[in-house]
């Protein structure tokens, strides 16, 4: 019955092996099918049918909430972007001169470039080598009596490593200092749980491994941390009570607070039958499956000699990204022959 669901969902070109999900994914059929609907009202109806938009809204933030375990699904704001959500949180804080920030060297820019533009507070932003034996013992050793927020991709763009979330969020709580996750290239594939690991804010576009459209992402705040973010964009979507004629107003104390204007219903739509899939299979099965693949992957690689796997071959440290070199080949040169003979890939 899997097996069926999948080659129904991913009707693809004959021949045509996809690896590149932790760029831009493939949409199930299901998602092509509610974009094509809602289309078709917008085309035949207009807005006739808001309310039952606004409702496909809830509904999505629910979907959301279910799958990293949020504990509400007014935890839960929809933005464009990973960067902006990053964003939201970075010029959020009330920073101090003197105040750092902990990360990994290898961060994607979205989780180096808002941080980097709190300099002109007073702020470091301290870039971790994590290489080692022990990754996260490296960048709980960078954590002083100054670090506010120590923020990292729960997997490594560029070495595809898994980080042991828990263990850094639970250092971060008992030391009084903020969890931000960028979880862009760990949710959809391996399982996460907000409450367990003690994030603070976690944000993922869901272009990746959530297989929805771009412009459209989840941003995850604990209530008690997203009260310390002061905000920086207004307007009507953001309001506690939407009364339009109202001039007292007041910011929502739902994560909604972070959406100032008319929210992506076409992003939303899709978004939704893409994670309907993601419930329907189980994300227990899925991390087994992308799992036991890498696995199988990395297992032939290391059997090609001059090949060097980057990413770490032990199931609890890697997740849908494996990357590897070949010493003494031009990279570019097989990438774009792999890409030529339908194995699409990135270098």
């Amino acid at each position: 019955m899997e097996d069926t669901l999948i080659k129904r969902e991913f009707p693809q070109e004959p021949g045509l092996i996809y690896l590149n999900h932790a760029a831009v994914a493939p949409w199930p059929a299901r998602t092509r099918d509610a974009v094509q609907q809602f289309a078709a009202q917008n085309t035949q109806s207009g807005g006739r049918n808001y309310a039952h938009w606004l409702r496909k809204e809830t509904e999505v933030r629910g979907q959301l909430q279910a799958l990293i375990n949020a504990r509400c699904s007014d935890d839960i704001a929809l933005l464009k972007n990973t960067s902006e959500a990053l964003s939201v949180v970075a010029g959020g804080l009330d920073w101090r001169a003197g105040d750092n920030v902990v990360t990994s060297a290898e961060e994607f820019p979205s989780n180096r470039i808002p941080w980097q533009a709190q300099q002109g507070h007073g702020v470091t932003l301290k870039e971790i080598d994590i290489r080692g034996p022990e990754p996260e013992q490296a960048l709980l050793d960078a954590c002083d009596g100054h670090t506010r927020v120590l923020t990292i991709s729960s997997v490594q763009y560029g070495s595809g490593i898994r980080l042991d979330l828990e263990r850094l969020g639970s250092y971060c709580h008992e030391h009084g200092i903020l969890f931000c996750v960028d979880a862009i290239q760990g949710i959809g594939a391996v399982t996460l749980d907000v409450q367990a690991i003690h994030a603070d804010f976690v944000m993922a576009d869901a272009h990746k491994w959530m297989l929805g459209p771009e412009g459209i992402a989840l941003f995850y705040s604990r209530p008690e941390a997203r009260e310390r973010l002061q905000l920086h964009q207004y307007g009507w979507h953001m309001l506690e009570d939407m009364d339009f004629a109202q001039r007292d107003w007041q910011a929502a104390r739902a994560a909604r607070r972070f959406e100032c204007g008319s929210p992506n219903m076409l992003g939303i739509h899709a978004l939704s039958a893409s994670l309907s899939l993601l419930a329907e299979v189980g994300l227990e099965t899925v991390q087994s499956r992308v799992l036991e693949r890498s696995g199988r992957l990395m297992e032939t690689l290391a059997e090609i000699p001059g090949v060097r796997l980057l990413t770490p071959r032990a199931a609890s440290r890697r997740a849908g990204i494996v990357n590897f070199t070949i010493d003494g080949q031009d990279l570019a040169g097989i990438q774009q022959e792999l890409v030529r003979r339908q194995v699409i890939c990135v270098y």
